[in-house]
């Protein structure tokens, strides 16, 4: 992370995470929506179905975060536009 910051190259990751050790966006699954439905799925097990009976799921919520303050030392500007849409802003 520290080479793509030196060399100014913005950066995405697919979880929040890296955005506290200086990542500029995140798009990826909410773990905290995913972790709710793995209690669903062990819920369903605990009371008797099969696991070879759940069927795969894929994540439904996705969560964007924007870390501002990579986005000013990089010298990039957001768009509201952008910033409004964001489930989190880092500043």
């Amino acid at each position: 992370m520290t080479f793509a910051l030196t060399a100014r190259l913005p950066t995405i990751f697919y979880s929040r995470d890296f955005l506290l050790a200086g990542g500029l966006m995140s798009y990826g699954a909410s773990y905290p929506a995913l972790f709710r439905r793995t209690a669903d799925v062990v819920d369903k097990i605990l009371r008797g179905t099969k696991p070879g009976d759940i069927p795969v799921e894929q994540p439904t919520k996705f969560d964007l975060v924007i870390n501002l303050t990579t986005a000013k030392a990089l010298g990039l500007t957001i768009p509201e536009s952008f910033l409004l849409r964001a489930d989190e802003v880092i500043e």
